[in-house]
């Protein structure tokens, strides 16, 4: 009996159907790239110190020092005060009186106040920002990295629903269902007015983005062939979100106001709309559903589109019997059912979660990196594209657990380094940032393809979608590794290295699936390194009609 590749051979690997398909999903995908991380400029914090009321009528030499000098954590430094002011009673008397700062009064006894009037920010780089608009700065700087957090949740709640859904209703109408979700959300987001309204909205958003890009991931590793799905699954996802994460700090640096911003990210993707009749429904999944003839006029309608004969008979009777056990009803609960898919789960879970903190939070603190934040978040996409390419080439020739090991343990190597670097040589520890960025990303692509090897069509997506949700933990906490830099600049690097080596060590663990076929049903799945197995996949007649619990 062939399986459903052997059965699609004759289609060939790269013709017109394919490259089509390849092209437009990942052009499905660059708009993640915006959205992910474009809050890096939407909520950067501008310069700012206490607003003086011009009401107040001081004169220059009052007004020049009634925000008290403090030693800045990162340079040493002596900088204006951001949230603290001399308090204006005190001044304005001292100014009624014709007395003058540093001459006749000692401001070390001037007592303080908090900005009671607001704040003012530097509108150099900025016009405005939500932190800039809502003020979240001093006593409400919490909320900034609560924004991304957010976002980060509605990822988990995309990961954890979008999965299910693609799975049981069909890949395809979920990505352009997802599609249309985080465009409508992200133009609403532009009119938000408060901080509460633009985080409610955000986390739509974050929704439709994960729920877009994991549908999209599935559908062409479904569709393609072996040698093209690696490519697909490592290198070309990647580089397309690569290539919108590189037009984020372009788009940025052209639109200073984030409403504008927003607006200007949000429209590329009504783009996709025609696509709805060019990407077809992974045939892979109408076959799992017991829907022959559908999965068979689109390998029809493929053949024609390369200009290739296809056989009177694609699936055979005894294919469309091994569907028996596919049409079953799957959920989330058969990813811990058996000791193998359970201890698989579990160790990917950790994976992920420890690769999205080290990549989200290298990702976010671009901002806070000495130098330029448009050139900084430039460079920081630019060195996705080698790590993405670099994911194909060893996805292509390596094995799986070594290139994912490798990578994660050079990745945590050079986080560690970082805090080793002198406080004044500021471009050697951007440099190590950067290849932990590298090393970390590579990883992010290869642990994605990885994923949909070891996992079987009837629960593939919802593989996905769950190991993606498990990583969100990492991802909302991710801005809060940055977070503590207002305490030590080197520990969100020392946490951010330790994890990424220990779940290096532990991905040594999961089993290795270079050069085997993609798994369609539970019992085709690799073994666990201690969980029985009583025969190898090779696809027989009596395996596809084996029992699952044997397992």
């Amino acid at each position: 009996m062939k399986d459903y590749e052997a059965a699609t051979a004759f289609l060939g690997e790269w013709g017109r159907f394919q490259k089509e398909v390849f092209f437009l999903l990942c052009l499905t995908i660059v708009s993640n790239g915006f959205t992910a991380l474009s809050i890096v400029f939407v909520a950067d914090t501008p310069p700012h110190s206490c607003l003086i009321p011009s009401h107040l009528n001081l004169t220059d030499a009052w007004r020049n020092v009634s925000i008290p000098l403090e030693v800045d954590s990162h340079s040493g430094a002596l900088v204006p005060s951001k949230c603290v002011r001399y308090r204006l009673k005190d001044v304005r008397g001292f100014w009624d009186r014709g007395l003058l700062p540093d001459v006749d009064v000692n401001l070390s006894h001037v007592s303080t106040e908090s900005c009671l009037d607001g704040w003012e920010y530097d509108r150099s780089v900025y016009t405005t920002t939500i932190t800039s608009e809502w003020d979240l700065v001093c006593g409400d700087r919490w909320m900034n990295p609560l924004t991304s957090s957010i976002f980060f949740c509605g990822v988990l709640a995309g990961s954890i629903i979008s999965g299910q859904l693609s799975d049981r209703y069909g890949r395809k109408i979920v990505l352009f269902a997802t599609i249309a979700l985080q465009t409508l959300a992200t133009l609403v987001q532009v009119f938000s007015q408060s901080w509460v309204m633009f985080c409610a909205i955000y986390f739509v958003v974050g929704f439709g983005s994960i729920s877009k890009y994991v549908a999209a991931f599935v559908l062409g590793a479904e569709i393609l062939g072996p040698r093209v799905r690696t490519i697909y699954s490592t290198a070309g996802v990647s580089l397309f979100f690569g290539a919108g994460y590189m037009l984020l700090p372009l788009f940025a640096f052209f639109i200073r106001d984030w409403r504008m911003l927003l607006l200007g990210l949000a429209l590329p993707s009504v783009l996709c709309v025609p696509f709805w009749w060019y990407i077809p429904e992974s045939p892979r999944w109408l076959l799992s559903q017991g829907r022959v003839e559908e999965a068979e006029a689109i390998i029809r309608n493929a053949a024609k589109r390369n200009k290739i004969q296809p056989p009177s008979v694609i699936f055979s009777p005894l294919q469309i019997e091994l569907q028996s056990e596919q049409r079953k009803a799957h959920n989330i609960c058969d990813l811990l059912r058996s000791p193998n898919i359970r201890w698989i789960s579990v160790t990917l879970w950790l994976v992920w979660n420890s690769v999205t903190i080290g990549y989200f939070a290298l990702s976010l603190n671009t901002a806070n990196l000495h130098g330029n934040a448009y050139f900084n978040c430039f460079l920081s996409a630019l060195v996705e594209m080698p790590a993405y390419t670099l994911s194909w080439i060893m996805f292509r020739w390596c094995s799986r657990r070594w290139s994912l090991s490798s990578t994660l343990l050079m990745g945590g190597v050079f986080l560690l380094l970082i805090q080793l670097v002198p406080a004044n040589h500021i471009f050697v520890a951007i440099t190590l940032e950067m290849m932990g960025k590298f090393a970390v990303t590579t990883a992010f692509a290869i642990v994605y393809a990885y994923t949909a090897e070891l996992y079987p069509t009837v629960l593939r997506n919802t593989a996905v979608g769950t190991c993606s949700m498990a990583s969100r933990i990492g991802s909302i906490i991710a801005p809060y590794f940055i977070y503590l830099r207002s305490y030590s600049v080197s520990l969100p690097y020392i946490l951010m290295g330790s994890l990424t080596v220990l779940v290096g060590l532990l991905s040594l663990l999961l089993p290795e699936t270079r050069g085997m076929p993609l798994p369609d049903t539970i019992t085709h799945m690799q073994r666990f390194p201690g969980c029985c197995q009583k025969k190898s996949y090779t696809l027989t007649q009596t395996e596809e009609k084996g029992n699952p619990a044997d397992l």
